[in-house]
């Protein structure tokens, strides 16, 4: 595998704008396959959900639909195709693995391609135990233990049969506890207890069965069954391994991943693996690696390259707020001192807000009481007064509000008492720099 930056079609043909549907559209693993796509010129990006979630945030409502879409509804199909023909979806990107199944059993009363494997390989994806009786015979498949478990080694493991992100697993270490604990749950399959380091391996694979990229990386720090941190970690033969059995052994079909852990000898065994998007494949997007963009070219027909930066890389996430203010203005006054310039330095989140209001149509008005010849400060910063529509520049013992039309307007100021003063004289709403993120929408 080549190392260095960049995913292209290897024909010279590129493709032609396709509309494509995320769906379910508020996971964390939609969300990372919105920002891969969101700026891709031949993209036309489209989200549906079942219930309210974080995906009404991400689009706009033009783009965006939240209904019962709920796959064990009997007019489902139905509703979804009426969905898929208004919005002329040509390809389909689920996000979630029993609806991956579900749109891949159905593919053909659909008006839409699904991307991703065939439904075989979904179903022994989302089934463990038909996961491990395919590797059975592979050294790296861990030891599984079945009914009536007699002759167990403790301790052991238990985990759903269908499930994902760790919900409903745990460990056992005598009998009594295992009985006690299996009581009051089924289909369930349980194996030897791997101690040792967990890795994540992401891998893309394209329709002719190459298996373009292995990319491990680790799952240091794991809530509600997500890497919030993640390192790139070194592609060892027995990783390699591993992928390359796996990619034999199932017909898989673009971005899937696995995940391995070591077991009390130190050698990696299988956890499971999935074919579809992973939320932190976002950690090798950032190298070069855009599994989603990767996967709809290769839905496409289309031959593709991988090529890779090679260095090191961490990735590490948090919540992120998004907000919707139920104001329109069409005009945004902005001041300079300590608003645009902060210490110093340029703040990036009013410059980003700026262009923000340029690609939205929103007139900015720079107002300032600056002390300095104010051209040659925005020279010194790399500025230009050609950024706004208009530059207001007032003395010190001036009133801003004599300079601003309140009608559809905002005011961004630092300065506390000016905030007061033109929200009391002209009652439009003020903004502190902190509060820059709630302006900026569908970013």
């Amino acid at each position: 595998m080549s190392q260095h930056n960049k995913i292209f079609p290897t024909s010279t043909e590129l493709p032609q704008r396709q509309n494509v549907l995320i769906f379910p559209g508020g996971s964390e693993i939609a969300i990372e396959i919105f920002h891969s796509l969101r700026h891709n010129l031949r993209v036309g990006l489209f989200g549906a959900s079942g219930k309210s979630d974080h995906a009404s945030f991400l689009y706009d409502s033009a783009h965006y639909d939240e209904d019962d879409y709920y796959i064990n509804t009997p007019d489902f199909i139905e509703k979804f195709n009426s969905l898929l023909t208004r919005w002329n979806i040509r390809f389909i990107f689920p996000t979630h693995d029993t609806i991956t199944l579900f749109l891949k059993q159905h593919e053909r009363e659909l008006n839409a391609a699904v991307i991703g494997s065939e439904p075989r390989t979904c179903l022994i994806a989302r089934e463990k135990i038909l996961t491990y009786e395919v590797f059975r015979n592979e050294s790296f498949c861990p030891k599984v233990y079945s009914a009536p478990y007699q002759d167990m080694t403790f301790p052991v493991f238990v985990k759903p049969n269908q499930g994902q992100g760790g919900k409903g697993a745990f460990a056992c270490s005598t009998s009594d506890e295992f009985s006690h604990q299996m009581e009051a749950i089924s289909d369930m399959v349980v194996t030897e207890l791997l101690p040792g380091e967990e890795l994540s391996v992401d891998c893309f694979t394209d329709r002719k069965g190459k298996l373009h990229f292995i990319g491990p990386r680790t799952r240091e720090r794991v809530q509600i069954g997500i890497s919030f941190r993640s390192v790139r970690s070194e592609l060892t033969d027995e990783i390699a391994h591993i992928a390359n059995t796996i990619n034999r052994a199932m017909p898989v079909r673009g971005a899937w991943f696995f995940q391995i852990k070591k077991d009390v000898h130190g050698k990696y065994k299988l956890l499971e693996f999935a074919v579809r998007q992973a939320s932190t494949m976002g950690l090798y997007r950032q190298v070069g690696v855009n599994f989603a963009l990767l996967s709809l070219f290769d839905a496409m027909e289309k031959d593709v390259s991988v090529i890779v930066n090679d260095y090191p890389i961490s990735l590490d996430r948090c919540l992120y707020n998004r907000y919707k203010i139920d104001y329109v203005y069409d005009k945004a006054y902005i001041d300079f001192d300590d608003t645009l310039i902060i210490s110093g330095e340029v703040n990036t989140d009013a410059i980003r807000f700026i262009y923000h209001c340029r690609n939205k149509g929103i007139r900015t008005i720079l107002i300032t009481k600056h002390r300095l010849d104010l051209d040659e400060t925005l020279h010194r910063f790399h500025l230009s007064r050609h950024m706004f529509d208009e530059v207001i520049h007032i003395t010190m013992d001036e009133d801003k509000t004599n300079y601003i039309n309140p009608v559809r307007s905002i005011f961004i100021d630092n300065h506390f008492a000016d905030r007061m003063h033109v929200q009391k004289k002209l009652g439009i709403p003020v903004f502190d720099v902190d509060a820059i993120d709630s302006l900026i929408e569908n970013t």
